[in-house]
């Protein structure tokens, strides 16, 4: 996949699933500007691109304030002039705990974060994709937008959202060659999915390996194949789709 003079940008792009697709979206050739609230990450997501040949930028911002969100995505187009793509990804897993006891501010958290982030980015980047006439937007949900996960009411409500948010902007742009699709990831092997263990089940990686059919977590650099097959021409029919990337979890 060829993605030299595309630009391509990331929110959570400095750790995990995130910093993997900025990494292979530079490899392929695409410009890419990594966003994330953790400076220290991004920059080292930056590195990781300048090392491997790239070209990138780093924009701090907190995808829940909407002025944090202009200035990413002012930042791409004063830098490069145009979106090609968007990987709306940044994301947090919030506590673990009954709904009836869920505290109040880390469920505002969560929502603000991977719901309004996610609306946020979709609505300032669409504009500048409407206006270019073309562009292509991967939202990142998980297997816990298509199935409840006890303990994780709040993520569980965020991921099932960006469902429907990726359904009605993909319905919204489907005539101005703008595609919006998609992804739910599984259990990557990632931090976030070692929090998610040590806050559920203390210790118990097995037990959460052997509830996958694959018997395994997926590798980061796995999901982010499909984001850039998402991003390419080779997936030009694919639109308004929700992809598990799994290993055959949401199969049983």
């Amino acid at each position: 996949m060829d993605f030299r003079g595309k630009v391509a940008l990331v929110t959570g792009g400095g750790s995990g699933i995130g910093h993997c697709t900025c990494v292979a979206f530079a490899v392929a050739g695409a410009r890419v500007v990594v966003v994330d609230i953790d400076e220290e990450q991004g920059l080292s997501s930056l590195e990781k691109i300048r090392e491997a040949g790239g070209e990138a930028e780093f924009c701090r911002a907190d995808v829940s304030r909407p002025e944090e969100v202009q200035n990413y995505v002012k930042k791409t187009i004063d830098v490069y002039g145009r979106i090609d793509v968007f990987f709306n990804n940044a994301g947090v897993e919030g506590g673990v705990a009954p709904l009836t006891e869920y505290p109040d501010e880390v469920f505002d958290r969560v929502i603000g974060v991977n719901l309004k982030g996610a609306f946020l980015g979709l609505k300032h980047v669409l504009r500048v994709m409407v206006n270019q006439q073309f562009g292509n937007i991967i939202n990142c949900s998980s297997v816990s937008g298509m199935r409840g996960a006890p303990g994780l009411c709040a993520y569980v409500a965020s991921k099932h959202a960006i469902i429907g948010l990726t359904r009605v902007a993909a319905a919204e742009v489907a005539k101005q060659s703008i595609r919006v699709n998609a992804i739910c990831p599984g259990p990557i092997d990632t931090r976030m999915m070692e929090s998610i263990i040590r806050l559920s089940n203390p210790g118990n990686r097995n037990e959460a390996l052997s509830r996958n059919p694959s018997g395994r977590f997926g590798a980061p650099e796995e999901v982010a194949q499909v984001v850039l097959f998402l991003a390419s021409d080779e997936s030009s029919y694919i639109h308004g789709a929700v992809i598990p990337i799994d290993g055959g979890r949401t199969a049983i």
